[in-house]
């Protein structure tokens, strides 16, 4: 839009319409963006091994443990599949759902229900937040029930 058409749209939109001189003077105050809490400051920002950056002093130190986190899931995958039992999607199956190359069939069932019972939303509440989290072990389940490994 050229800079007459921007004048023309601006003067038609009033941001303050319906808002009562209290809430027109909370949303001018300099600090009315800081008043929400950003996920990774929340409660339930730990969840899946992910760092809460409240946990750290300095933020390129959550950072590093981010990345640390990542750097050692690889090894854990690459050492799983170099053991010659599993193959990589198996050994990244493992790895979704916190498990060990010591998994029995038994452990494997003990864990999925644990984890669908963390993450389903009838469980949360109705909360979908980890709906995805969810559907990432059910894939993981499958894969690895299938698998010659457990059968």
């Amino acid at each position: 839009m050229c800079l007459q058409h921007v004048r023309e749209f601006n003067s038609g939109y009033d941001w303050f319409e319906g808002m009562n001189a209290e809430e027109i003077l909370e949303a001018q105050s300099p600090t009315s963006g800081w008043k929400t809490e950003s996920p990774s400051f929340r409660p339930t920002a730990g969840v899946d091994g992910m760092p809460r950056w409240a946990d750290f002093d300095d933020p390129l130190d959550a950072i590093s443990a981010r990345a640390n986190g990542i750097k050692s899931r690889a090894q854990r995958e690459a050492r799983m599949a170099m053991d010659g039992r599993f193959s990589k999607e198996e050994a990244g199956a493992l790895e979704t759902m916190g498990l060990g190359l010591d998994t029995d069939r038994q452990r494997l069932r003990r864990r999925y229900s644990e984890l669908v019972r963390r993450y389903h939303p009838d469980r949360n509440g109705g909360d979908r937040r980890y709906e995805a989290r969810l559907g990432q072990v059910v894939e993981a389940y499958q894969l690895l029930r299938k698998s010659a490994v457990f059968g």
